[in-house]
């Protein structure tokens, strides 16, 4: 006899992923915080030039962004890929709600982008508001505490994940401005080999990792964006059974801790590094930021919820019965959390950094914004049921 939904119990490392990345949305906030703080404060300066100091010629910055965020991606990948193969999304009616909903969290927000933006020079901005930053928006789910049904909690990260596979293939599309076939193709034939060691059932994770550090450094020298190479090489990986034995869950379950309290923190203090010089009536009102602003507080509510009721009235997939549309509407405003994924594509959207420096406190504002009403919402709909 099949369990509902919401009686399933999570799988260990489910648990494991839900407790480690609402925790290290709390840390996220603190470090956003304490990062603008300094960034304007007498020790302004001296902070911005240390995140830009050079090394290996590169910026401390650049290195944080394009090569620590790569464990990011990989640990995303490791998720989604047990997410396919044995949770939420391995069965395609279950899957369904959350695609939908992550679907229209994904278009509705870039077309509002794009209304606001076409035909300036800002329009490429059209990737920022479509990502939701898992990290904090279970963050501010746990804050919830018991109240939150599990079908909630599951609902909201298949949501993310599958959001950020999205924000993932548009990052490898879209903003890919110079291809170098011969790295490219390089970095693949690596792949192709990883894939060939998983076929073999070779489970040793070490010629998985050398294999991954010479795909990222060809992927890095090839135009698209390195992190790309996070994902491949967790679904290269050998998955198994998914049991604690598979090599899979040994990575992911070693990756969760650095990546929740030691790189996103990092991404979070080097990336909010921002002065607020300007005139702040003047940069809520440029284009790209009403698109930003616009995008995650009204385009990723309306879009998840949206589309979601749609798909349900269509009989393509079922509502939870421990849910109802005040929850899925409350999620969607934790949605408009864009953060990590909304200033990474930033960097890679825009050159001007004026225009980079007034996105990430639009959007910054904005996860704000959308993560307090998602939070209040939530509140008062779960506490009706109570």
């Amino acid at each position: 006899m099949k369990k509902k939904w919401q009686d399933r119990k999570l799988s260990k490392l489910f648990d494991e992923f839900f407790e480690s990345e609402k925790a290290a949305g709390l840390i996220l906030l603190a470090c956003t915080l304490i990062s603008l703080v300094i960034a304007n404060s007498v020790f302004g300066t001296t902070y911005l030039h240390f995140w830009h100091t050079n090394f290996e010629g590169q910026s401390i910055e650049y290195w944080i962004n394009d090569g620590l965020m790569t464990l990011f991606f990989l640990l995303i990948g490791l998720e989604l890929e047990r997410e396919m193969y044995i949770g939420e999304l391995s069965n395609i009616k279950k899957s369904l709600l959350p695609f939908f909903g992550a679907l229209g969290g994904m278009l509705v927000p870039a077309g509002l982008y794009i209304y606001f933006n076409f035909g300036t020079t800002t329009q490429s901005g059209a990737g920022i508001p479509m990502a939701t930053d898992i990290a904090f928006a279970l963050g501010i789910l746990s804050l919830l505490g018991k109240k939150v049904p599990v079908s909630l909690k599951i609902f909201l990260t298949a949501l993310a994940v599958i959001d950020d596979l999205g924000a993932i293939l548009v990052i490898a599309v879209f903003y890919t401005k110079t291809l170098l076939w011969t790295n490219l193709l390089i970095s693949l034939g690596i792949f192709s080999f990883l894939v060939i060691l998983n076929r073999l059932k070779v489970r040793n994770l070490i010629p998985y990792l050398i294999g991954g550090i010479l795909m990222w450094y060809f992927m890095l020298h090839s135009g698209v964006h390195a992190t790309v190479t996070g994902v491949l090489l967790a679904f290269a990986i050998p998955f198994g059974n998914g049991d604690e034995k598979s090599t899979s869950y040994i990575l992911q379950h070693f990756l969760h801790k650095p990546v929740a309290f030691f790189i996103l923190p990092l991404f979070a203090l080097a990336n909010t590094a921002i002065s607020l010089n300007g005139d702040l009536g003047e940069i809520l009102t440029e284009h790209y930021s009403i698109g930003i602003a616009t995008g995650l507080i009204v385009g990723k509510p309306l879009g998840i919820f949206a589309i979601s009721l749609l798909a349900v009235k269509l009989g393509v997939c079922k509502l939870p019965s421990d849910l109802n549309w005040k929850s899925i509407l409350g999620v969607g405003f934790l949605g408009g959390i864009g953060f990590t994924m909304s200033i990474f594509v930033t960097l890679l959207a825009f050159e001007d950094a004026t225009i980079i420096n007034n996105t990430k406190f639009v959007i910054i504002l904005s996860s704000l914004v959308a993560g307090t009403i998602g939070y209040l919402g939530l509140k008062i709909s779960l506490k009706s049921k109570v």
